[in-house]
């Protein structure tokens, strides 16, 4: 669908949503430039009546055209296992934490720690 006009494009702009992996690597296997667009930091006229896909497709053509799209880094294959599995080990961190937190509040309304371990969680991991 894109190849008749792939030698007049500058590149190919993809919003990074949750499954952009695939497209990107379709395109770039087929020897387009791809510019992955970081959505929270796309910022739109206050104001907007309507807006869809096509008119967000226009703003982000638009935005590339200006060189003011703010791009992501689109990892090689073999490290994005790696950066999703750091990413999920954060989370489960958080929200370990928090449930840690809140059960020893509940147990003590209205004390407060001043930067006081709440918890002991154990020995850590040995570093690598």
């Amino acid at each position: 669908m894109l190849e008749p006009f792939k030698n007049s494009m500058d590149g190919v702009v993809v919003e990074s949503t949750y499954n952009w992996y695939w497209l990107v690597d379709g395109l770039q296997k087929h020897g387009y430039q791809v510019h992955l667009a970081n959505p929270s930091a796309v910022k739109q006229y206050e104001g907007l009546k309507y807006t869809d896909d096509r008119w967000d497709s226009f703003w982000l053509a638009h935005m590339k055209r200006l060189n003011i799209l703010p791009e992501g880094y689109i990892y090689p294959k073999k490290q994005r296992s790696v950066r999703d599995l750091l990413r999920r080990r954060v989370l489960f961190v958080h929200q370990r934490t928090s449930q840690i937190l809140q059960g020893v509040t509940a147990r003590r309304p209205g004390v407060f720690f001043k930067g006081k371990k709440p918890k002991e969680t154990g020995p850590l991991p040995p570093k690598r």
